[in-house]
C-alpha cells in the first residue's frame, strides 16, 4: 500500500447522476482528497456529491467552459488545500476507478521519477448497449509503453503539471494530448502500463451523438494543429490534413466535376472503401478482432465528414475572433 497522503483525484462533470456517484465512490478511502468540479449541473450532483463528503469547486459558468478549465481550477483547489500531495488522479465524472489502480500508478510514478503522466486500460462499460459504445471501446485499447498522449483519466505528477501550466483552459477537445506535446518538450515522458484504470460510460445511444461526438474531434486537431503544428513533431497536422483532404476536399471535387464527367467523378469514391479496408487490414495485424476492425475501420472512415465540419468551425470562429464553446454530445 503506497502513501495515500500523497495522492488526490480531481473528477469534473456536468449532469453525470448515478454515474458521478459511482466515480466519486469508487475513489473514497484511496486518496488523501477527493475534489469535483461541477459544470452548471442541474441534477443535483453538487447535493450529491456533498453528502459524500468530497470538495467541491462550482465553476463560474459565466466564463466560458471546458473540461481543460474546470480541471485546473480543481488541481489548484486540490494543492491548495493539501501541501503534501505530489500525484493527481484525473477522472472524467462518468468513469469508475478500477480497484487497485491508485496503487499502481502511485508506485509506477514514485519509482520513475523521469514519468509525468501514467494511464492504465480504460474500458467501455456497456459496450454491448449500442455500436458507438463498442466503438469507444475499441478507441481507449491504446498500445502498452511509452506514448505521446493520454485520455481524460490518468495520474500526474503535480511537479510536472505545474512546470507547463496545466491544461490549455481555452482548448474544447484534445486537451490531454496538448498537455502531454508541452510536458514533451520539457523532457517528461508519459507512459500507458497494462493495468486496468477506469470504466467508462459513453451512453452514446444514437447517430447525432456520434456525429457530435466526431465534430468536436475534428475541432480538436484542428485547434490542435494549429497551436503546435510548426514544431517539430507537426502535432496533428496530418490528422487534420487528412480530414480536410477526405472529408471536404474529394466530395467536393466529384460533385463539382460530376455534371462535366457524365458521372464518371463518381467513381473516386470507390477510394473511401480501399481506405477503409487498409485500415481494418491494420487493426487485424495490431491483433484486433475482425469484427471490431470492422467496425473500426468503417466509422474512421465515416467521421472524416463531421471531421471536416469541427475543423471549419474552429476556423470560423477563429477568423471572427469567436470564443470556441463546448460541444456536448451526451444525452
Amino acid at each position: 500500500m503506497q502513501n495515500l497522503q500523497e495522492v488526490g483525484l480531481v473528477a469534473i462533470g456536468r449532469n453525470e447522476g448515478q454515474r458521478l456517484e459511482q466515480c466519486l465512490v469508487s475513489a473514497i478511502g484511496k486518496v488523501a482528497r477527493i475534489v469535483y468540479v461541477d459544470s452548471g449541473s442541474t441534477d443535483g450532483s453538487i447535493e450529491m456529491a456533498r453528502t459524500l463528503g468530497v470538495d467541491i469547486v462550482d465553476l463560474d459558468m459565466s466564463r466560458p467552459f471546458s473540461a481543460a478549465r474546470a480541471r485546473n481550477e480543481g488541481f489548484n483547489y486540490l494543492l491548495a488545500a493539501d501541501k503534501q500531495i505530489r500525484f493527481v488522479q484525473f477522472v472524467d465524472g462518468d468513469c469508475e476507478i478500477v480497484e487497485g489502480w491508485i496503487d499502481q500508478a502511485q508506485e509506477f510514478l514514485d519509482a520513475r521519477p523521469q514519468m509525468a503522466i501514467v494511464c492504465g486500460r480504460r474500458r467501455e462499460r456497456f459496450p454491448e448497449k449500442s455500436v458507438y459504445n463498442r466503438l469507444c471501446d475499441i478507441e481507449w485499447n491504446t498500445p502498452i509503453g511509452e506514448t505521446k498522449m493520454c485520455g481524460g483519466d490518468f495520474m500526474v505528477r503535480a511537479e510536472a503539471f505545474i512546470q507547463v501550466k496545466g491544461f490549455q483552459p481555452n482548448l474544447i477537445a484534445g486537451e490531454e494530448p496538448e498537455l502531454c506535446v508541452r510536458l514533451r518538450h520539457k523532457k517528461w515522458k508519459i507512459f500507458r502500463i497494462v493495468d486496468e484504470m477506469t470504466l467508462h460510460d459513453a451512453h452514446i445511444t444514437n447517430f447525432s451523438q456520434w456525429w457530435k461526438r466526431s465534430l468536436r474531434a475534428g475541432h480538436g486537431y484542428a485547434q490542435g494543429s494549429w497551436l503546435h503544428g510548426h514544431s517539430a513533431e507537426r502535432h496533428w497536422v496530418k490528422e487534420s490534413r487528412s480530414i480536410w483532404l477526405w472529408g471536404l476536399l474529394l466530395p467536393v471535387i466529384v460533385m463539382l466535376a460530376a455534371y462535366s464527367t457524365h458521372a464518371l467523378s463518381l467513381l473516386l469514391l470507390t477510394i473511401y472503401p480501399i481506405i477503409a479496408y487498409r485500415s481494418y487490414s491494420h487493426s487485424i495485424q495490431q491483433g484486433c478482432e475482425r469484427d471490431e476492425a470492422f467496425i473500426y475501420a468503417c466509422f474512421s472512415v465515416l467521421a472524416k465528414f463531421p471531421g471536416a465540419q469541427g475543423q471549419i468551425q474552429f476556423y470560423i470562429n477563429k477568423i471572427s475572433g469567436t470564443d470556441c464553446q463546448l460541444i456536448e454530445y451526451k444525452i
